[in-house]
């Protein structure tokens, strides 16, 4: 029988889950509930009607509107400012012309996975995400394993991406202190002192600043346009540059591949950093005014949008790496680039731009870490799922799951003091973690679109008759990045170089199935079991 039928909402057992969920998260008497009901403002009947059909308390204020769900996309995403800081094995492994060509063709491939993700985000607009739309699409036999193994492979994803943005954040503003101050030498536990403090700074402000963020994304959005603007400016106006011959047409091979081919491959992955977590904003779907619609709406116009800045970024700065081995010299080729053009007081007021925008990348990074980790914890797929999937009644945030993102965060910087390499493994996951989940998660719908499609539930922004071929096309470029993302830069592959990224995911694979066996197939469910129209089998 299949596990997912049609079947009127409002059983006993389901009634007493909803109302358990509600009473745990809140812990407050009659008139404090009452009161607690009535400030949640910002739903509209579409979002009512889609919390009820999959189950879910509506715990959380929806403070965001379509511009501010905009920005919060786009400031996350920052795929400029990741070209600009982050584009290093690209420079290395295929040069300027291979980096612009691997992002022309990673921006449409990814643009299939973004476009099935922001279907099922309109389809199931919940916190949850990737791990939610497993346990909903997939085969009834599977359901509760895949759901689970994703729901760990998603959050380790969002930890292993949220610890990079302080750590970045750092870096550049020791690399404005050498240039400043040559005499200066940076140490790994100088990085990571300031990882500590920029994440509590996050932990302050994404807690009691949280209603604020809204308008600080807005603010955000501006200096990201003129941000950009004035970097363009000044490339195009001060730095010396190459020509179009040498920008388009020759690549380079510093790993030392067997091809210049496989070196372009190996190199595709800062293009694929800069094209990722386009489903941030379903992460935050239960704190957006209408999320059935702006969601996929505000996937659609953050990928557009950072896509167009991010080729006219791109091909400019390429066009101002004259020496590509210089370039690499440095920790950050872009300040080598900047130094071309200005004197060392402007190279540390145009760095200033992209630390300032990452560092607001970093802030909405955790809150969409948080809310997905919020989220698998109130499903009971994690240890302690109790405490962080607890909602402060008063400032109505997941303020445990914030602090337990922030701890990881601080827990990971501290293996930078030992290795470099180490700490970058961990960082790798955030993408080979997250493109399982696209895997799987499109995997899952495309299976029910085929298999079952009267089942599919009705949404609000849907790919209609295209659905199939962008599916398939999604799952193909993703299982596609999955694979090139564990390899070295370079070859051959000396320990301090090895991509350990592939020993940590498959430990982390290991873990959750431990994990799964003694605890999470007791306790664990999946958020099917809550779906309108589910039926057990």
């Amino acid at each position: 029988m299949a596990a997912y039928e049609a079947q009127p909402l409002g059983s006993m057992d389901k009634q007493a889950t909803l109302e358990s969920r509600a009473n745990a998260s809140r812990s407050l008497d009659g008139d404090e509930s009452q009161e607690y009901h009535q400030s949640l403002r910002g739903f509209t009947r579409a979002d009512r009607a889609d919390m009820e059909r999959m189950g879910k308390v509506q715990e959380l204020k929806r403070n965001y509107r379509p511009l501010s769900a905009l920005a919060f996309t786009v400031i996350l995403q920052g795929t400029w400012e990741v070209l600009l800081t982050a584009t290093y094995q690209g420079l290395l492994d295929g040069g300027p012309a291979g980096l612009i060509w691997s992002f022309v063709w990673t921006w449409f491939g990814f643009s299939t996975v973004m476009l099935s993700l922001a279907e099922m985000a309109s389809m199931a607009p919940t916190a949850g995400g990737q791990y939610h739309w497993v346990s909903e699409f997939s085969p009834p036999s599977v359901q509760k394993p895949f759901s689970y193994f994703i729901g760990w492979m998603s959050t380790l994803s969002w930890q292993a991406g949220t610890a990079s943005g302080p750590f970045l954040v750092g870096t550049l503003i020791q690399a404005s202190v050498i240039v400043m101050y040559p005499e200066y030498e940076p140490t790994s536990w100088h990085g990571t002192l300031m990882v500590i403090a920029v994440t509590f700074l996050v932990w302050v402000l994404n807690i009691w600043g949280s209603k604020a963020m809204p308008i600080f994304q807005n603010v955000m959005l501006v200096v990201h346009v003129f941000g950009f603007l004035a970097i363009i400016i000044v490339f195009w106006v001060l730095s010396p540059r190459a020509t179009a011959e040498v920008t388009f047409t020759q690549f380079k091979n510093g790993g030392n591949w067997s091809s210049t081919g496989l070196a372009l491959m190996v190199g595709q992955v800062s293009a694929i950093y800069a094209c990722i977590c386009s489903d941030s904003a379903a992460h935050m779907a239960e704190e957006i005014k209408d999320a059935g619609k702006t969601v996929p709406r505000a996937m659609i116009g953050a990928y557009l949008m950072n896509g167009s800045l991010g080729i006219v970024f791109l091909i400019s700065y390429m066009f101002m790496i004259t020496d590509v081995d210089a370039a690499l010299a440095e920790d950050y080729p872009h300040m080598w680039v900047f130094a071309q053009a200005v004197n060392s007081g402007g190279v540390v007021a145009l760095n200033a731009i992209p630390t300032v925008l990452i560092f607001a990348g970093t802030l909405t990074f955790n809150l969409s870490t948080s809310r997905q980790t919020w989220a698998f914890a109130r499903d009971k797929g994690l240890p302690f799922s109790n405490w962080i999937g607890h909602v402060d009644p008063k400032l109505e945030i997941p303020k445990n799951a914030v602090t337990v993102t922030c701890l990881i965060t601080v827990a990971l910087s501290l293996i930078n003091i030992g290795s470099d390499t180490a700490f970058n493994a961990i960082i790798s996951l955030n993408v080979v973690a997250l493109m399982i989940t696209y895997m799987f998660s499109i995997g899952a719908v495309l299976y029910r679109r085929i298999r079952h499609p009267e089942l599919l539930p009705n949404c609000r922004w849907s790919l209609g008759k295209w659905g199939v071929p962008i599916n398939i096309g999604g799952v193909l470029y993703s299982s596609h990045a999955f694979f090139w993302c564990f390899w070295p830069e370079s070859t051959p592959v000396p320990l301090a170089y090895f991509n350990w990224a592939v020993v940590m995911f498959v430990g982390v694979a290991v873990l959750s199935g431990i994990d799964y066996a003694i605890r999470g197939r007791k306790q664990y469910k999946g958020p099917v079991v809550l779906v309108d129209g589910f039926k057990g089998e």
